[in-house]
Parts: C-alpha cells; sequence; structure tokens
C-alpha cells in the first residue's frame, strides 16, 4: 500500500512538472515561429495543460485497465466542473460573458453528448475516437475564426493564456526543444508511475479501478486546473477560471478521449455506462443551466456545486 501511494505522488509530481515544461517550451517555440498568442492559447496552452489525462488515459489503456482511462476522463470532467468551479464561485462569484459563452455551452454541451453516446457502444474505438478529434478540431477552428475576427473578450483570455508562461526572451531553439522532450518524457513516466500505483491501491483498497480512476486518478491530474482557477479568482479573473475549466472539459472529452481511443481501443465498465456517464452528462447540464440562466455563478450555487462533489465521491466510496 505505502509503494503503490509513493508511486502514484511521484507520479502526479512528474505530470505537473511535465505538464508545465511543456506548455512553456511549446509556447515559447510558438512565439519564435511566429505563431499569434491567440492560437498558441487555443492549441498549445490548451493541449499542454491536459498533458497530464493524455499521458494517463493512453498509458490506462496499453496496461489494460479501461477502468482507469475511461474514469480519469469523466472524473476529471466532474471534478472540474463540481468542486474546482464551485470553489472558485465561493471564492469569488463568477460573472459570465453571454457573448462568448452562448458558443462554448454548445461546445461543452456537445461534446458531453458526443462522449454519452461513444460510452454507449461498449468499446470506444479507432472511428468513434477519431470522431471525438475531429470535433475538438472544428470547435477550434470555430472558436480561432470568431475570436480573430471580433478580437473579443475570450480572444484576449486566450492570448493571456499563453502570456502567463512566458520564457526568458533570449530562449535559444534549442534549450526550448528540450523544455518539450523534458515535459513529454517527464509525462509518459509520470503517467506508468500514477497508473501502476493506482492499480495496486484499488487492489489493495477492495475497490474497482474505475472508483480510483474516477477519484484518485482524476482529481491528481486535475490539480494544475485546479492552482490555476484558485489563483485566478485571486487575482479577480473570475473569467479566466471559467474559461479553464469549460475548455478543459470540452478537450478532455474530445481530445483525451478521443486520441486515447485511436491509440487503444476502450472497453467500457459497465458501472461507468450505467452511472458515471450520466452523471457527467447530468452536472455538464446543470452547469450550462446555471450559467444561462443567471450569467452568474453565486457563492450560494458554488457551494452547492461542492457539496454535490462531496455526494457523488461518497456515492463513489460505497458502491
Amino acid at each position: 500500500m505505502t509503494e503503490s501511494i509513493l508511486l502514484v505522488a511521484g507520479g502526479l509530481v512528474l505530470l505537473a512538472l511535465g505538464g508545465e515544461l511543456l506548455v512553456r517550451g511549446a509556447v515559447g517555440m510558438a512565439a519564435r515561429l511566429g505563431i499569434s498568442p491567440l492560437l498558441a492559447g487555443l492549441t498549445i496552452v490548451g493541449f499542454g495543460t491536459s498533458t497530464p489525462e493524455l499521458a494517463t488515459s493512453v498509458q490506462a489503456a496499453l496496461a489494460g485497465s479501461p477502468g482507469i482511462a475511461i474514469g480519469n476522463v469523466l472524473g476529471s470532467n466532474i471534478a472540474n466542473i463540481l468542486f474546482i468551479l464551485g470553489l472558485s464561485a465561493v471564492i469569488v462569484p463568477i460573472s459570465v460573458n453571454p457573448a462568448s459563452f452562448s458558443r462554448d455551452s454548445l461546445a461543452l454541451g456537445g461534446s458531453a453528448v458526443l462522449a454519452t453516446g461513444a460510452v454507449l457502444l461498449g468499446v470506444i474505438g479507432l472511428l468513434p475516437g477519431a470522431a471525438l478529434v475531429a470535433a475538438l478540431v472544428g470547435y477550434i477552428w470555430w472558436a480561432y475564426k470568431s475570436e480573430s475576427a471580433a478580437h473579443d473578450a475570450e480572444a484576449v483570455r486566450h492570448e493571456h493564456e499563453a502570456e502567463e508562461r512566458p520564457v526568458p526572451p533570449d530562449t535559444g531553439p534549442v534549450v526550448l526543444g528540450g523544455m518539450i522532450l523534458a515535459g513529454l518524457a517527464a509525462a509518459i513516466f509520470g503517467a506508468g508511475w500514477l497508473v501502476d500505483g493506482a492499480i495496486v491501491l484499488a487492489s489493495a483498497a477492495g475497490v474497482s479501478q474505475s472508483v480510483i480512476g474516477l477519484t484518485v486518478v482524476a482529481v491528481g491530474t486535475s490539480l494544475p486546473e485546479l492552482i490555476a482557477c484558485i489563483v485566478a479568482v485571486l487575482r479577480k479573473h473570475a473569467d479566466v477560471a471559467l474559461g479553464n475549466v469549460v475548455g478543459s472539459c470540452i478537450y478532455n472529452l474530445c481530445g483525451i478521449l478521443g486520441l486515447t481511443a485511436m491509440v487503444h481501443p476502450i472497453a467500457v465498465p459497465a458501472e461507468i455506462a450505467a452511472f458515471d456517464i450520466w452523471a457527467m452528462l447530468g452536472v455538464t447540464l446543470l452547469l450550462i443551466l446555471q450559467l444561462r440562466s443567471g450569467w452568474r455563478l453565486s457563492r450560494i450555487e458554488g457551494a452547492v456545486l461542492v457539496a454535490l462533489y462531496a455526494a457523488y465521491t461518497a456515492f463513489l466510496a460505497l458502491r
């Protein structure tokens, strides 16, 4: 048990370090190549911050642990919405930009519906995975075209996401390339440790791998989003916290689940198809309704979301 806990903890540290190195190196390389901060924020930062989830789900699928692979994705989204965004709203109420969220709410709801359909297939293979990835590419194109044309508040937010991960201006391409490679290596090794530790931990605790994937692994790989959102709301940038959560959820469902299925087919555990996919869909729709009803997430509403997450994790512990 102790060894598995150390593997999980070490894996999470490597994943966090690897993701940050990868993002900073890639953003720095993009700047040297003349790629706009808007495009870098939409693509490089989005994919880079999802590296922990991607590396973990791919490693789990290859290791024959589909409960961890899918549980990581669904659990991360549930934690993002109920715990991370709820806690952020408790600290500082979140106001919503109606124009930008009208688009992103469609993308968020659509990605949740697509992922639900993929899970209900029983086995998520190459074609459903490719369809999910294609949906993500379509969303990125749609967001880039609309934001570059209007240069609205969302465009500024995506630019700030890239600019908040600076590297010294005189950093050369060799060093930046080394940062990217080191980040990838750390993410791969960290994911391997996390998956190995989670498999042993599930066995020792007498629970299914799906439960460990939905809780320990999902929350662990979502720690970068948690830190980023708390920092954002403390700096009075609540819109950044909301954007981080919504963007992460879309990338998880379409990018992480899709790419993992393209690498290795995922057999969906029965317990996830029976309950957890519906829980993810339900909390996604709840968030969209909350935000669109008053274009604001109050402290009380945030506290309700956190309470719902506590109830969900308690249910998982008992099932």
